[in-house]
């Protein structure tokens, strides 16, 4: 569980609700302060750090309970909370960000290129299986096979369905999805996240490389 949804499709698309320019501008704050935790606050320091901005996205989700995005976010930003905790206490905000990655899908599962799936995915690949958790790798795979599908050149789709290959022992394919991630293009005021992210890919690259070696 170091580091770090599924709603019934129904037959119809969900009415998307778009987020007015402060909606916007509070998604993007707490985009770069969980990139900022992420991947420049030492590891000792990132639980605190996480269960502050936790609390902001709640409040989001309040101010925008029918905007997708604010409930990926919460799901996200909850599920770093709990990673970097660790440890059986943090089971509970897994399940937290669970349902939060789903309400995100039931509202619209195409929202921030389908980020509920690739999180959710990332979620149910990583977190301890039954009787601890709900971690689950068929489920994980049929989610990021989904995010892929809607963001197939998605620098966090790939890595993530490169991470789930590399998990169930697939190198060479793992290999493939993530040098993928590497030539996505960057995201406008990501560049934080961007860059901590290729380094996690590269790492990850290191160490199959290693068990092939």
């Amino acid at each position: 569980m170091k580091r770090l949804i599924l709603a019934s499709l129904i037959a119809f698309s969900p009415l998307t609700w778009a987020l007015d320019q402060a909606g916007s501008q509070h998604l993007s704050a707490i985009q770069q302060r969980w990139a900022q935790i992420q991947y420049q606050m030492p590891e000792a320091q990132r639980a605190a750090a996480f269960e502050k901005l936790a609390g902001d996205a709640e409040t989001f989700t309040r101010e925008q309970p029918q905007a997708a995005e604010a409930w990926i976010w919460n799901g996200i930003v909850t599920s770093s909370w709990a990673g970097a905790t660790g440890g059986l206490g943090a089971l509970g905000k897994v399940k937290a960000a669970r349902a939060s990655l789903e309400k995100a899908l039931a509202l619209d599962p195409n929202a921030l290129q389908g980020s509920a799936y690739t999180s959710l995915g990332a979620l149910y690949d990583r977190v301890p299986g039954w009787p601890i958790g709900f971690g689950d790798s068929d489920k994980a795979d049929e989610l990021l096979r989904k995010a892929l599908r809607l963001n197939p050149e998605g620098i966090d789709s790939n890595y993530f369905w490169g991470d789930h290959l590399y998990r169930q022992g697939h190198y060479v394919e793992a290999r493939a999805a993530l040098r993928k991630a590497l030539q996505a293009q960057p995201r406008p005021g990501r560049e934080l996240a961007d860059q901590g992210r290729r380094g996690e890919i590269d790492a990850l690259l290191k160490t199959i490389k290693d068990k092939q070696d």
